[in-house]
């Protein structure tokens, strides 16, 4: 049983794999020395953080053939911290982060996951897709002529060459064929040398060089708890997305707790936190990669390049990386989303723009996601209000009215539950009978209380029948139309 689990997760997709691995590996070099930049410490710090996190979630995450990597997403939330207390402290928050991140997974934070509705989903991968594209303007911007060229090229490889076969990812083939004939024919583009110094030993297991205390605990506490917060936010969701793409599940309390323990590796052996990588998920993903040995693959050939084949790696021509990322964008993007804003219903439009426009105004995916969320449960409690409805008869002696309550009594269709009343009437009873409906929250029972005291103080005598189960547990623990004080606990007066 335990050769088959390892065989699945491992030994099920070898060659394609390993290849996929490969092309992810050579993609994360530009994009770990980027968003070391951004942090604002050494290209060293991203690219150990790359291959450390990237082995260790192999092994300790829920979402098989899922990239994770340093990315920009949290490196942004560590520039303010660096600028103020330095690498070290940089090292300490992304322990901490990871300590909060196995915390999450243990509390089951991946279940919040059912919250995020497809429109928020499919902003945000929109959202992705644009910022994806958008890093790639400082290679398309104020360079030379021979550059487009190339990255036309390497696209039409990309997109040709499968139609060839598909034994070797078509990226790879992109990589070597245009870096080969930039060293050929020594064309004047950028190279992986010009974005930084590749480091050229292993990194070294060491404890963060702070003081360990509550004052460096409420300094890196802040910028820990927005790390692992972001951090697996733009992991769960990207474990959604490659679930979609493999038509596979995924353990979203197991990636959380992987997520952690890989942060807290990172730091250890001197890199900042990370996350799941869209990006390179998706690159894995078509380049072939499904299982465990993908993801290895990827940390394990980064290191590799970076340690005996450094000299050759920053000879990869940038114009063949940026093809990829734009083949990644273009891939990345719903498309079919653009002729939906047309036939979907206007909110979910609404809820999918404004994710989109947040993330790509904000660079903050949690702040896009958080406003998409928003939205939708405004826009659903919205809805379900609408579906409620008072209607009353009068007893034939004319003393005595029950109203029917249908639909769903909450903060959302409290007014309108209590606008349906005529206090004032002259009657002797009143029958609330509420077997059509359900109270969901405090606000539905105050309104409830709010009607039953106002027909009692008007010398009505009013009742409530036909509470369900839930609605009698909440009742009998909060309602207090029934406390001798009631006029004045409930009414304020």
């Amino acid at each position: 049983m335990i050769f088959d689990k390892i065989r699945r997760n491992w030994l099920s997709n070898i060659r394609a794999d390993i290849l996929a691995g490969i092309v992810v590996a050579l993609a994360l070099i530009p994009e770990a020395i980027g968003f070391s930049i951004i942090a604002g410490v050494d290209p060293r710090v991203g690219l150990y953080a790359s291959v450390v996190i990237a082995i260790v979630i192999s092994f300790a995450g829920g979402r098989p053939a899922m990239i994770s990597a340093a990315t920009a997403a949290t490196a942004m939330l560590f520039g303010t911290l660096v600028r103020e207390h330095g690498l070290q402290y940089l090292l300490a928050a992304t322990i901490l982060a990871g300590a909060i991140q196995i915390l999450a997974g243990w509390l089951r934070v991946g279940q919040v996951m059912r919250f995020v509705s497809r429109s928020v989903m499919t902003g945000f991968v929109n959202a992705l897709a644009i910022l994806i594209f958008m890093a790639q303007l400082p290679e398309l911007i104020g360079v030379t002529w021979q550059t487009y060229v190339l990255i036309a090229l390497a696209l039409a490889i990309i997109y040709l060459f499968p139609r060839l076969t598909k034994l070797v990812p078509s990226p790879l083939i992109a990589i070597l064929v245009v870096t080969g004939f930039v060293i050929w024919q020594g064309v004047d583009v950028r190279t992986v040398a010009d974005l930084g110094e590749l480091p050229d030993a292993l990194p070294v297991l060491l404890w963060p060089q702070v003081p360990l205390n509550f004052e460096t605990l409420w300094i890196i506490l802040p910028t820990s708890v927005a790390v692992a917060a972001v951090g697996l936010l733009e992991s769960l969701l990207t474990a959604s997305i490659v679930d979609q793409m493999t038509d596979t599940t995924s353990d979203k309390n197991r990636e959380s707790i992987g997520q952690g323990i890989a942060n807290i590796a990172s730091g250890l052996f001197g890199g900042m936190a990370g996350c799941a990588m869209i990006g390179q998920s998706v690159i894995n993903v078509k380049s072939g990669g499904r299982t465990r040995l993908s993801t290895f693959t990827a940390g394990a050939f980064l290191l590799f390049l970076l340690m005996v084949l450094g000299d050759l790696v920053g000879l990869i021509a940038m114009p063949a990386l940026v093809a990829i990322m734009i083949m990644v964008s273009v891939g990345t993007f719903n498309w079919r989303s653009l002729l939906d804003l047309t036939r979907h219903p206007r909110r979910s439009s609404v809820v999918m723009l404004a994710t989109v426009g947040t993330v790509v105004g904000t660079s903050n995916l949690a702040l896009g996601v958080g406003v998409g969320v928003l939205l939708s449960g405004l826009f659903f409690a919205w809805k379900v209000a609408q579906i409620f409805q008072v209607t009353s008869t009068l007893s034939e002696s004319g003393k005595r009215r029950e109203y029917r309550v249908i639909g769903q009594l909450f903060f959302a269709s409290a007014d309108e539950f209590l606008a349906a009343f005529d206090f004032d009437e002259k009657i002797d009873d009143v029958i609330v009978d509420v077997s059509r409906a359900h109270i969901w929250d405090l606000t539905g029972v105050n309104a409830i209380d709010k009607a039953v005291v106002k027909f009692r103080k008007n010398g009505i005598s009013a009742s409530v029948i036909g509470l369900n189960e839930a609605s009698t547990t909440i009742m009998d623990k909060f309602a207090e139309h029934d406390r001798p004080d009631a006029i004045e606990r409930v009414l304020g007066h």
